[in-house]
């Protein structure tokens, strides 16, 4: 009972993972504590026994700044011991900068130097980057929405715009798609998120529509035998669900049949093999009754008149 509890599986990591990146965790504050109260207490009283000032001065200034930075480096040892998704591994590796970037600000602000102008710089400077970003920080954002919103994954056949293909890699600014043709298609990630997108590997059935025509001469009693034709032929065929089938139109010069079965899967070559075995069979059930498919023509009837002699 207990191994299945620590064998569970709960956002890519077990219990038992979990539980030892807490054991990480806890041991890296202790060691933290331990160093804190055995090495810097002790050079801060010798600092201060000392007569010189610049000693205790330095001493604080490491204590500000090496203690947030080791406390920070005990969570991130215990979370990188764990099985993360790529775009929050990415994050806490931003996020790791940022806190030495911090810290840096911060220690250099207590040797005296003059951080407040170089901030204020900065700050100027990142309205200007963050402006001339924009576009970056959309494929960004829309990057965020794919991966955890999911609309398609690596190996998914997606159509969008008129393009067809196959997803190859999801990038952070673009995505790149393998189409039929064996070119590659490179979108931004904007784009994708911002239009419409049929993904046709998550299609559970196809649903298939076709027509056949069949000549004027065909007997009444024959149209009517059509469907139970069409629909004893499909039913007969693996991967299939039969829909309806009916004499829908009069045409000009042919009588229209309109078909509707389902595809039991989304591959397209079952899809084209079951088509092609429909198609023959019909063929060759409509040849053994004499009913022909109909094609294109035109019936020109001529009306013979009498000529009389003129007197």
């Amino acid at each position: 009972m207990l191994q299945t509890i620590l064998d569970k599986i709960i956002f890519q990591n077990s219990v038992y993972s979990y539980l030892t990146a807490l054991c990480i965790f806890a041991i890296a504050l202790l060691a933290v504590k331990l160093f804190d109260r055995a090495v810097l207490n002790r050079l801060k009283s010798w600092a201060e026994a000392a007569t010189g000032k610049l000693d205790v001065y330095l001493l604080q200034t490491l204590e500000k700044t090496l203690l947030p930075a080791l406390y920070f480096g005990s969570f991130y040892l215990a979370v990188r011991s764990l099985a993360l998704h790529p775009l929050l591994g990415r994050s806490i590796d931003v996020l790791r900068v940022a806190i030495w970037g911090i810290g840096l600000v911060f220690l250099l602000d207590n040797l005296g130097f003059q951080i407040s102008t170089v901030i204020a710089g900065l700050g100027i400077g990142g309205i200007a980057v963050a402006l001339a970003a924009q576009a970056m920080l959309r494929d960004l954002f829309s990057y965020v929405g794919i991966v955890f919103d999911r609309p398609f994954e690596i190996g998914d056949f997606i159509t969008i715009d008129g393009h067809m293909g196959t997803i190859e890699h999801i990038g952070i600014k673009t995505t790149r798609i393998r189409s039929l043709g064996g070119e590659q298609l490179i979108f931004s990630n904007s784009d994708l998120t911002n239009s419409r997108i049929q993904n046709l590997k998550r299609m559970e059935t196809r649903r298939i529509v076709f027509k056949f025509r069949i000549h004027y001469e065909t007997t009444s009693q024959q149209l009517r035998e059509i469907p139970v034709i069409v629909k004893q032929i499909i039913e007969g065929i693996a991967d299939t669900r039969f829909d309806r089938a009916h004499f829908s139109a009069l045409g000009e010069s042919f009588l229209n049949f309109d078909v509707v079965y389902y595809v039991l899967g989304n591959d397209y070559t079952l899809y084209m093999n079951i088509q092609q075995e429909i198609n023959l069979k019909l063929k060759e059930a409509l040849e053994e009754r004499n009913i022909r498919f109909a094609y294109p023509a035109q019936t020109i009837y001529l009306e013979k008149q009498e000529s009389y002699p003129i007197s």
